[in-house]
């Protein structure tokens, strides 16, 4: 299964090695790795340089350890990017209008996506957020279903990259969605237009129109954005 490795950058090519056994199959999702004698025998090097790149491997979030049983291939890769992003963006202090901008070009592509893929059950479970909301008078659980609602329609696209970054970025999302609410929902007329909007979105998923999923998810992000704008000035 692996191959010997003679470079002075053992380690590297040690990870290396495992990432395109991943690639091509040969190594799938939760499957136990060799021991660390096993392994250096196999690909004849140190033990020491298969310890380095097996903790190189678990900081990038593709095996984890499990004591007294061994090192796994992770069972899901969906919180790889969140550790790096999430420091990324805490360093770089982003503004709630950047975060806004991310989510306009995210969102708006899961939307699309999911109005080609949604299932009935998806569909269901986004109609009964919009119900709980409707019977909602509690802001603290009014802002939790709206985290809900979207990210519902970015599993709803099928498509793994999109829900990885849109749960890498997750906690800033989330923080900007609460403070969307905070800024813009003190008059109650912006209350129902917000539910009014959703409801939109929904209708044109429940019709598998991508367009107009499209264009309601542009209609709602424009609204926020441009509300956020002017509580922020």
């Amino acid at each position: 299964m692996f191959t010997p490795i003679k470079n002075t950058t053992v380690s590297e090519k040690v990870v290396e090695q495992i990432k395109e056994m991943l690639l091509r199959g040969n190594l799938n999702k939760g499957d136990k790795l060799p021991s660390e004698r096993q392994m250096a025998e196999t690909l004849e090097v140190s033990r020491s340089s298969v310890r380095e790149a097996l903790k190189e491997l678990e900081i990038m979030g593709l095996i984890e350890s499990k004591q007294g049983e061994g090192n796994f291939i992770k069972d899901n890769f969906e919180d790889i990017l969140f550790e790096p992003f999430s420091t990324f963006f805490l360093i770089k202090e982003s503004n709630a209008e950047e975060i806004l901008e991310l989510r306009n070009v995210i969102e708006k592509g899961t939307a699309v996506l999911a109005a080609e893929r949604i299932t009935m059950e998806e569909l269901e479970d986004i109609k009964n957020i919009l119900t709980t909301s409707e019977n909602s008078r509690s802001e603290d659980e009014l802002a939790k279903l709206d985290v809900i609602f979207h990210y519902k329609i970015a599993q709803a696209s099928k498509n793994f990259l999109l829900q990885s970054i849109l749960n890498a970025v997750s906690s800033l999302i989330e923080a900007s969605i609460k403070d969307i609410r905070k800024n813009i929902m003190i008059e109650e007329k912006h209350k129902e237009i917000i539910k009014a909007q959703h409801l939109d979105i929904y209708k044109a998923l429940e019709s598998h129109n991508p367009k107009a999923s499209e264009k309601a998810m542009t209609d709602h992000l424009n609204f926020v954005n441009n509300e956020m704008k002017k509580s922020i000035i």
